[in-house]
């Protein structure tokens, strides 16, 4: 780690209480035993209940402790924002409190079972990489890491660690999501060669520039430490909070926000594996007349990706299009005038040689187009696992070995990084990012090398055809 820790006065106030809480068993003549003392590392008896440690405490944060407070215990809270993480403070009184992960893990390790993180997509590598090496299971938000090196860092150590892993993409253990795939998987549409998927998102600023002044740090803010592993920066609200998604060096804008629950759906349902090649088409922003703004450090407004896919087994090659910033498909033949395309916050259409099926996320059930096949229409014999619980308790269930984890690394890492292979098509269309200060002699496809179609290796973990779109690739582990 090449970042300072913090000596703040909320994490000495959660070690003096630990202490004392501690001091005040042993004075009443209890012996204090950890659990892994009396089993050995990573043993848990599975009537127990989990230890969790939740970094990232403020905002989606308090969704976790929701799901899970009644069935888990929340030993230790950490968030570098005391205002954000307030809610969660008051939620778990007796959790022990902490600005720093790493302070957290030393002080806690041997009290903490699994952690949780909820922090900005630039630190969920780092985070995550740090509570696997102290043994600890983890739950992380989606995206899984901001760069495809660090998923491949963050797949390889869990599979020496052997933990317990999952990422929040909720629809993994949503009936919907399997629903859709034995539909497909059962030939209900025929072979499918098309796929459309489109977010409303980014509902927070993009396309804008770096602030030029700084504002005030709150007080309750360690700005160093939400910075983490990124460079430094003068503090801005247009950072903070959300807002953090719209920005190259801290999100993965739209597509890393919501891919992994809307592309979710045909990567399991396809089978999907690596794309072979991916393009894309990005907002142009505009300053003034035929004057092109120079934004590189913010993701675009809006954008369109075209993935292409090769043959899998009986499944024929496919391509997918994803669509973002309030950009979507022509609304099908078959959908009635008066019929929903998708829901507010977005959709997913396939088209296969015998039909075609839309669908949506967070529980919306599929239907066939027109939607009059869904009257005599009789569902093929379910083949996935239903969960009938929370994301969250899936995963804390498989930590104490009751059942598998819905969404584990193996499929979360190959998932997330197809989200960010599209991001490195999206940044590479613009070609002051790829070559800063030269701009094309002319409008020739050869001449601005971002809007060509990049062609990629996964086993080299390479753009094959436009080396300088590599440069993204690369990890920020620290």
């Amino acid at each position: 780690m090449t970042f300072p820790y913090d000596n703040s006065i909320a994490m000495k106030k959660s070690t003096r209480r630990a202490f004392l809480k501690r001091a005040s068993l042993a004075a009443a003549g209890v012996m204090i035993v950890p659990r892994h003392v009396l089993g050995g590392r990573g043993y848990m008896p599975p009537s127990d209940r989990l230890r969790l440690a939740l970094v990232g405490a403020g905002g989606k944060g308090m969704d976790h402790i929701r799901q899970l407070k009644d069935n888990e215990y929340f030993v230790a809270l950490c968030d570098v924002d005391d205002r954000r993480a307030a809610p969660a403070y008051e939620a778990l009184p007796n959790a022990d409190r902490f600005k720093d992960y790493r302070k957290m893990l030393d002080a806690m390790g041997k009290d903490i079972d699994a952690v949780i993180v909820c922090t900005p997509d630039h630190t969920h590598a780092s985070i995550t990489l740090a509570a696997m090496q102290a043994g600890k299971h983890v739950y992380v938000e989606k995206p899984l890491t901001r760069t495809i090196e660090e998923c491949r860092q963050l797949l390889n150590a869990a599979q020496q660690y052997k933990v317990v892993t999952q990422m929040g993409n909720q629809g993994a253990s949503m009936d919907c999501n399997a629903e859709v795939a034995e539909w497909i998987q059962a030939g209900v549409i025929g072979k499918v060669a098309q796929v459309h998927v489109w977010t409303n998102r980014p509902v927070w600023p993009q396309g804008i520039a770096v602030p030029q002044t700084a504002d005030p740090i709150p007080q309750e803010l360690d700005w160093k430490l939400w910075l983490g592993p990124a460079a430094w920066r003068p503090f801005s609200h247009a950072y903070l909070p959300f807002r953090w998604r719209g920005w190259w060096d801290f999100g993965t804008g739209a597509l890393g926000d919501m891919g992994c629950h809307l592309m979710d759906v045909p990567y399991r349902a396809l089978s999907l594996g690596a794309p072979t090649a991916v393009e894309a088409n990005a907002t142009t922003v505009w300053s003034g007349d035929f004057v092109e703004a120079d934004y590189p450090q913010s993701c675009p407004p809006s954008s369109i990706v075209k993935y292409d896919f090769p043959a899998r087994g009986a499944m024929p090659a496919c391509q997918v299009w994803w669509y973002d910033g309030g950009v979507r498909p022509m609304r099908p033949a078959e959908l009635g005038p008066n019929e929903p395309f998708g829901t507010w916050d977005g959709g997913i259409l396939f088209e296969g040689s015998k039909g075609k099926l839309l669908c949506g996320i967070y529980g919306q059930k599929p239907t066939l187009l027109p939607s009059s096949r869904m009257k005599d229409f009789k569902p093929p014999k379910p083949t996935y696992l239903r969960y009938k619980t929370s994301h969250q308790q899936v995963w804390a269930n498989a930590c104490k070995g009751q059942g598998s984890p819905s969404s584990p690394f193996e499929y979360a890492c190959p998932l997330t990084e197809i989200l960010l292979i599209g991001n490195l098509a999206v940044r590479c269309y613009d070609v002051k990012v790829l070559q800063p200060g030269k701009m094309p002699q002319s409008w020739a496809p050869y001449d601005y090398p971002g809007r060509i179609r990049l062609e990629w290796d996964a086993a080299s973990m390479k753009v094959k055809n436009l080396d300088l779109a590599n440069q993204f690739v690369s990890a920020r582990v620290q």
